[in-house]
């Protein structure tokens, strides 16, 4: 992820990768980077491997969506 204002930065990601830590290395960045979970993370299995998926949103438009 990229240093980009707010205004820059999709409202809405879905962020997925192999179930390590570079998943939780991607989305502790994007929590760094003002976004917040939003659900709950998913892990399935792609050819025996784990992947797993978590969506994030910025706040703003959490708070849209909660209303």
């Amino acid at each position: 992820m990229t240093d980009h204002s707010a205004e820059d930065r999709l409202a809405y990601r879905l962020l997925t990768g192999p179930d390590d830590r570079s998943f939780c290395e991607k989305i502790s960045a994007a929590l760094a980077e003002g976004y917040v979970l939003y659900g709950s993370p998913s892990v399935t299995t792609v050819d025996g491997a784990l992947v797993a998926a978590q969506a994030v949103v910025l706040p703003r438009v959490a708070r849209v969506v909660s209303s």
